[in-house]
């Protein structure tokens, strides 16, 4: 039983780090750059 409770526990802290650290990192925008192809039509 102690051993379920350790698990239990280890698994609140990890779960913990990680809704902070998505607080943290959910507010960064996402690079954005512009990406240009050029495209060679074929005559088929």
């Amino acid at each position: 039983m102690g051993r379920l409770l350790k698990y239990l526990f280890y698994l609140l802290v990890l779960g913990f780090i990680g809704l902070v650290g998505f607080a943290i990192f959910s507010d960064l925008p996402a690079p954005q750059t512009d990406v240009t192809i050029d495209v060679t039509p074929s005559g088929d």
